[in-house]
């Protein structure tokens, strides 16, 4: 998927408080409350760069979770670009009311569901958050007019509501979604949290700089570079610290994206359709098998996009440190 660079546009109206580690300080959710779900999919039919798998995306995803993990259509919402009602379009106004709906009124041991299949993007970060120096964002069908929405503002508005043991699952599918809800904790294929020392964030930098300069690809070589500046400054560790600090929460928030914020994300052909290889990984794996860990899940998505020719690495994330033994469950 393009990669889309823009000026800041969201500015948080007062600091994120520091938040507690200590573990009596959030709870996991045991899904057994109310359930709503937000699907958001964007093709951008007719615009210089069209996708074609994200409706299938979305309806792959919205037939799995309501017949297998007891979602109802009443506590749906489904935005697509190629619906006539201007209610369900997904503008930045439409989808940002949508995901205000997703976490109104939520409880502990509630679930959410919010998947988004379509454009992802970076801009310059500004408040020192990012370890990669860029705020990575989601494409609304109307970005060129209203901008797009910054992780910052996704967290805002995601995260910092929800109650204690309040769960959100939210599957991006998308360029540079890596880190696009700002959680404070990755894992990595062992289960457990990943800590990227500088040296490591360095050769990470340089490998997918020597990526880009053989494909021609200017805009990953840029943000390789930016990211290799960052770590000649110190500026790597210092921005996971005040991700940790700042962005630990209560609720249990789980996030799966299709790349790390350096990648894009692919749209292939799967079984005759289009679609995009995260979700269909996603659904191919549940499908064969439900009873897996969070950790068994991540291992098998990535072979699956490895088995597939595909380069993207999908990151699992949490807003607070997680046991990823546990059973998936949404």
């Amino acid at each position: 998927m393009p990669h889309y660079e823009e000026e800041d546009e969201y500015q948080e109206e007062e600091e994120v408080e520091e938040q507690p580690e200590d573990e009596d300080a959030w709870a996991y959710s045991t899904c057994s409350g109310n359930k709503k779900a937000v699907f958001i999919g964007i093709n951008y039919a007719g615009s210089a760069a069209p996708l074609s798998g994200c409706h299938n995306d979305v309806e792959n995803l919205h037939k799995f979770i309501t017949e297998h993990w007891g979602y109802e259509d009443a506590e749906v919402k489904i935005l697509l670009d190629d619906d006539e009602d201007p209610d369900t379009q997904p503008t930045r106004e439409n989808i940002t009311a949508a995901l205000h709906w997703l976490v109104e009124g939520a409880s502990q041991n509630d679930a959410l569901f919010l998947h988004y299949s379509g454009h992802g993007g970076t801009q310059a970060d500004t408040d020192g958050d990012e370890q990669d120096g860029t705020d990575e964002t989601i494409c609304p069908i109307d970005y060129e007019e209203n901008g797009q929405i910054v992780d910052d503002e996704l967290h805002a508005i995601l995260v910092k509501p929800l109650p204690k043991g309040c769960r959100l699952t939210t599957i991006f599918d998308a360029c540079h979604s890596g880190s696009a809800l700002d959680l404070p904790f990755t894992y990595g294929t062992d289960g457990e949290v990943e800590v990227k020392a500088a040296a490591e964030h360095g050769k990470f930098a340089v490998e997918e700089a020597m990526k880009a300069q053989e494909g021609g690809d200017m805009n990953a070589l840029e943000l390789a570079a930016r990211q290799m500046a960052l770590v000649a400054t110190g500026q790597t560790d210092a921005a996971a610290e005040k991700t940790k600090k700042t962005r630990t929460s209560p609720a249990d928030v789980v996030y799966l994206s299709g790349c790390r914020d350096i990648q894009y994300s692919a749209d292939v052909q799967e079984d005759g359709k289009a679609t995009g290889a995260l979700s269909h990984a996603l659904v191919a794996s549940l499908t064969e098998n439900r009873d897996q860990s969070y950790h068994e899940l991540l291992v098998d998505i990535r072979q699956r996009l490895v088995d597939a020719g595909h380069t993207q690495v999908p990151q699992l994330s949490s807003s607070h440190k997680m046991d990823t033994s546990l059973a998936f469950i949404i």
